[in-house]
């Protein structure tokens, strides 16, 4: 990784210790009613750095995003010929694909949610399960994968090498490193590195801007960070909502022999069993149905889920609790997340070279 990268990969991670135990402090405390106001210092660790931290090798270049984004539309790397990386990561369902769970090879149900790739550049680990370790690692996990677009890679190279455009295109992005696994890998994880969302009511709320959310998306940050309300930000913290850790939320398909495993598979860890990542809530009012298993319609039912305090209590995360929430407090919550959307600008398709 390069040291920049390293760099800003740590700043995430202070900042969210930091600004948790801020609020944490100020929500006790009852400051402005449990919220410092709009451009408050205290605020600024929960904007995202404006750059996404990337490996050193690969820094983004016009070349390589205009690469990677032709391969991730280009349904021809899939075995089929007919499944693009945006088949599932959609910019119209939020870069998901609006499925309880993913559809694979010839439409195979999948047993989990897709992820959106939104501000996947800022994560530590990719995956539901933390089983890759960056963009780059995952970029070519489901071109590899039987289930998911099952590619001939023997093939798919051949397909590349003929085509003249790719060729080009190529050989611009990656000077003399030819078209391989790696370089397919880099094209695709730096078009992701621009799928970023940081401009939201929120955001603009935290820059000073004390109209950019609403009074009741106001009180529902308090919740959000308040440890004795809605205790929302111990996994969803700052700045990206996530902890970039993994958590048992007790959802019913947690229960039984055959449910997942979750990141158990990889760590063997008791905490671990049926343990999941945590996403990111940033643009999440686009990205419905939601959890792993796709088990919740709406926002508000996530909601509802714990502050029940989950389903199943086997191998709970310890930061799942019952939740004394009223009515109000919910739609409250509901309300902060929605003002987490980003202003983006329409998503053109690329034009694929033919031949």
């Amino acid at each position: 990784m390069k040291q920049a990268g390293v760099g800003v990969g740590r700043k995430l991670l202070v900042a969210s210790a930091i600004v948790l135990g801020t609020w944490t402090a100020v929500a006790q405390s009852g400051e402005h009613g449990g919220v410092p106001e709009s451009g408050d210092p205290s605020l600024q660790g929960w904007l995202l750095p404006d750059t996404p931290p990337y490996p050193a090798g690969n820094e983004p270049t016009e070349e390589r995003i205009a690469l990677g984004k032709q391969l991730f539309f280009d349904p021809r790397l899939s075995g089929d010929g007919n499944m693009s990386c945006a088949t599932c990561h959609n910019p119209m369902f939020g870069w998901s694909d609006g499925l309880p769970t993913a559809r694979g090879h010839k439409s195979m149900v999948l047993k989990r949610a897709t992820p959106t790739i939104v501000n996947a550049a800022y994560n530590t680990i990719q995956m539901w399960d933390g089983r890759k370790k960056d963009l780059e690692d995952q970029a070519t996990g489901p071109l590899e994968t039987s289930v998911e677009m099952n590619a001939d890679f023997k093939r798919m190279f051949e397909f590349l090498n003929l085509n003249q455009g790719y060729k080009r295109a190529f050989e611009k992005a990656y000077p003399g490193e030819g078209i391989n696994k790696q370089t397919i890998a880099k094209a695709i994880a730096s078009y992701e590195r621009t799928i970023v969302s940081n401009d939201s009511p929120f955001d603009r709320w935290i820059k000073g801007d004390k109209d950019a959310m609403t009074e009741q998306q106001v009180r529902g940050f308090r919740l959000f960070v308040d440890p004795a309300k809605g205790n929302c930000a111990a996994c969803h913290s700052a700045p990206n909502f996530t902890d970039n850790g993994f958590h048992n939320v007790g959802l019913a398909s947690s229960a039984g022999e055959n449910a997942d495993p979750g990141r158990y598979a990889y760590k063997p860890i008791k905490i671990l069993k049926g343990a999941f990542k945590t996403p990111t809530l940033r643009d999440v009012a686009l990205t419905a149905p939601y959890f792993h298993d796709g088990s919740a319609k709406t926002l508000m039912d996530v909601v509802e889920h714990y502050a029940k305090g989950g389903e199943v209590k086997e191998h709970l995360s310890p930061n799942i609790r019952k939740l004394d929430l009223s009515r109000q407090e919910k739609e409250d919550l509901v309300a902060f997340m929605e003002a987490l959307t980003s202003r983006h600008e329409p998503v053109t398709l690329p034009k694929l070279p033919l031949n």
